[in-house]
């Protein structure tokens, strides 16, 4: 039996940097949203027991430093399963764009293996397990839409948006370290959290932090981000990048956006918010 998962996107509708921790880690204040456009995943079940993965492009991608890998070997250790599983990623979103493509694919394990193995593990469950690898898989076990704060693990689900907007998701010729966003940044407390937390609707209150040292180090994003801008779009940065989402009301002017900016972006998707979870 062959089971697939859609790994998919994420954007931060709101960012900020509240402080640096003891362990060098930085708590944030962040709202997520997930998107119907991202990474597949499949796996079927492998008698010999190993776990092994191939991809669509593996020039780019190395099974050893994969996520996918390491979430079903946790799996598979706190639950003595005998069985292995065969993997194939169709990997589609871009490295270091802020899109979250890496932490998606191993929650997407995390669902598949859950089903293929027939452990009923709950989604707290797999989310703990999640928080083990890296901060952002527990928000990716379930999806839709969370509110986010310590180091983006600790979550308050909220209502996925309902809205008839199209978004444009462009990542640009070039990639951001997250060690170097961070580096760059300087905290600015809870003011900006509390802020967004009173307002009802995130649209309106599009904000990311990084955007203050990001699209001056990275002129190709800034770039981006006006032409998406005077196409009519609502346009912030992703995470600490490099991607950048823009919001369109018409289809048709996200079409021209798309037709504008393509042959500056390696990624270019229009897409929209996914209207549900996916545990």
């Amino acid at each position: 039996m062959i089971l697939a998962e859609l790994a998919p996107a994420k954007i931060n509708l709101f960012l900020s940097i509240i402080n640096k921790r003891e362990d060098g880690y930085h708590d944030i204040g962040t709202m997520f949203h997930t998107l119907n456009c991202g990474d597949r995943l499949f796996g079927e079940r492998d008698s010999s027991g190993e776990i092994s993965i191939s991809y669509n492009n593996p020039q780019e991608y190395s099974p050893k430093k994969d996520l996918v890998c390491k979430a079903a070997e946790k799996l598979k250790e706190k639950h003595m399963i005998s069985s292995g599983v065969r993997f194939y990623l169709e990997k589609n979103l871009p490295l270091g764009a802020g899109l979250g493509g890496g932490s998606s694919d191993a929650a997407a394990a995390l669902r598949l293996l859950n089903k293929l193995w027939g452990l009923r593990a709950s989604s707290e469950e797999l989310e703990e397990i999640g928080r083990g690898i890296g901060a952002d898989i527990a928000f990716f076990v379930k999806g839709g839409a969370a509110f986010a704060t310590g180091i983006g693990d600790i979550l308050t689900p909220q209502n996925t948006i309902e809205s008839d907007c199209c978004i444009i998701l462009a990542t640009p010729k070039c990639s951001v370290s997250t060690a170097d966003a961070y580096k760059d940044v300087i905290p600015a407390g809870t003011l900006h959290w509390q802020n967004f937390l009173k307002n009802t609707n995130p649209l309106d209150n599009l904000y990311n932090q990084f955007e203050e040292t990001v699209l001056e180090k990275y002129p190709l994003i800034n770039s981006l981000k006006q032409k998406l801008n005077d196409c009519g779009g609502n346009s912030l940065l992703s995470g600490s990048g490099s991607s950048v989402f823009s919001l369109f009301y018409s289809l048709e002017s996200a079409v021209n956006a798309y037709e504008t900016v393509k042959d500056e972006c390696r990624f270019l998707r229009i897409t929209s918010f996914s209207p549900r979870n996916y545990f």
